[in-house]
């Protein structure tokens, strides 16, 4: 069976997908970033990190997971050098949990003041 994951207090999906997706035991969570629910982007790239990160957190317990049960973590930056910033948030939202990852840069998300996304796969 398969459950598809729509939360009302995040921001809405821009296309023609689902927030999260769960079946047999695994969730994956789509791209999330650094939006408001109400639209608003902060200019900080940490700032940003933290809401999708939060985003990512609610999907995943909506699915029945959590950060520390999170397998793969992809983290898309408009800024690699930026990376760092980001780091201790890492650290402060997976604790000893260290999942699998794969950070890079990209030329640009889907709207330009955007700066990360993040998506992942987690157990249940």
């Amino acid at each position: 069976m398969i459950q598809r994951i729509m939360l009302d207090d995040i921001l809405q999906p821009v296309s023609h997908y689902c927030h999260a997706v769960q079946a047999n035991g695994i969730v994956w969570v789509s791209g999330l970033v650094g939006m408001r629910h109400d639209g608003s982007i902060p200019d900080s790239t940490v700032e940003q990190f933290d809401i999708a990160m939060d985003d990512l957190n609610a999907c995943l317990k909506a699915a029945g997971s959590g950060l520390d049960r999170v397998t793969k973590v992809r983290i898309f930056m408009t800024d690699i050098s930026e990376r760092a910033s980001i780091n201790p948030r890492r650290i402060r939202d997976f604790g000893d949990h260290r999942p699998a990852s794969t950070l890079v840069e990209v030329k640009a998300l889907v709207d330009p003041r955007m700066k990360v996304e993040i998506e992942c796969e987690a157990v249940v």
